[in-house]
């Protein structure tokens, strides 16, 4: 039997407002089924479902899973991130595929590459 993605969940001490960051982020839909305790984050441009699952003590240190994600114009959506909240770290790689580093509300770190350049990868 072959696994399936279901869905990508991260921890976070207050679920509800991150999953409402990253649903606008993806054009997407928050479901609350369960008071605020496993919030859905589904649809828009997501190929899978996020999730936020409440925790009293979120793992300390660098995030060991991060999403890699595609944009059509690197430099419009890094810019339409950070106005939206999101934290700069910094730009990475080199000539021919480099992407740049953020952070969400919650300080989770992702990365964003061009659409071309990530697809390359793959």
């Amino acid at each position: 039997m072959a696994l399936t993605l279901g869905m990508i969940t991260t921890d976070s001490t207050d679920p509800v407002p991150l999953a409402a960051w990253w649903a606008g982020r993806f054009g997407a839909e928050v479901d609350d089924p369960y008071g605020g305790e496993f919030v859905f984050v589904r649809g828009g441009s997501l190929p899978v479902a996020l999730a936020f699952q409440k925790v009293d003590d979120p793992s300390p240190g660098k995030n060991r899973l991060h999403l890699d994600l595609g944009a059509p114009d690197l430099d419009a959506e890094v810019e339409r991130l950070v106005a939206a909240g999101a934290t700069m770290v910094g730009r990475r790689g080199e000539e021919g595929f480099s992407w740049v580093t953020l952070k969400d509300p919650a300080g989770n770190e992702f990365c964003v590459a061009g659409a071309d350049e990530a697809a390359a990868e793959l």
